[in-house]
């Protein structure tokens, strides 16, 4: 049976403006290569665009210029949707696995971004030049186990950025101790997409002191 890609929702000329063909092309990549190349599972064709991309496109307002980092980017979400969307930030992309550092760097090539690169690392082993502004990951852990991975990575005063499921709010609880640890304040779960996607978008976002 053949599984064809999702039509591309109204929501995605909306949430990239003039980006928009940069975003067809990204996901017609993965849509066609993702399965293959153990990027994507083979259920996620029909809803690419709106679980996928769109879900991390409603995140890039919450960016700022300077550097974002993206824990355990993967097939580049949100990591590469964001570097289309937000050309004026910049991206370090940090995944430990070769085939899918390949991947980022034929993506970041093909497209054309001049604001991204590629680290092959372990978000608790990344090592940086500088402290980045921003940290964010889709999908990769519990915010508890997140946060050592993550906050050690941002300057003082930089914000964890980070995509959570309905159970946003319960990981929050269970994070207090991390929290303490890794002097996280102003803790809020933001919910993004609402009148936008069909599915809404959560962020758990945090300031490191």
């Amino acid at each position: 049976m053949t599984v064809t890609i999702e039509n591309e929702p109204a929501a995605a000329a909306v949430l990239f403006g003039d980006r928009i063909e940069l975003a067809r092309q990204f996901t017609a990549a993965l849509g066609a290569q993702g399965e293959e190349r153990g990027l994507i599972g083979p259920l996620e064709l029909p809803r690419l665009w709106s679980r996928h991309v769109l879900n991390c496109a409603v995140v890039a307002p919450l960016l700022k210029p300077g550097t974002v980092g993206d824990v355990g980017s993967g097939a580049g979400l949100p990591g590469l949707v964001l570097a289309i969307a937000r050309p004026d930030v910049s991206f370090v992309l940090i995944e430990p696995m070769e085939r899918r550092v390949t991947w980022l760097n034929e993506q970041v090539s093909e497209l054309g971004l001049s604001n991204v690169s590629v680290l092959r690392a372990r978000g608790e082993e990344a090592q940086l030049a500088e402290p980045l502004d921003q940290v964010t990951a889709r999908a990769v852990s519990a915010f508890r186990k997140l946060i050592p991975l993550t906050a050690p990575l941002l300057r003082r005063g930089g914000e964890l950025v980070l995509m959570k499921g309905a159970a946003a709010p319960t990981e929050v609880e269970a994070a207090r101790q991390a929290i303490r640890k890794y002097r996280l304040r102003d803790v809020e779960v933001l919910t993004l997409g609402e009148g936008i996607l069909d599915e809404i978008t959560r962020v758990i976002r945090a300031t490191v002191d």
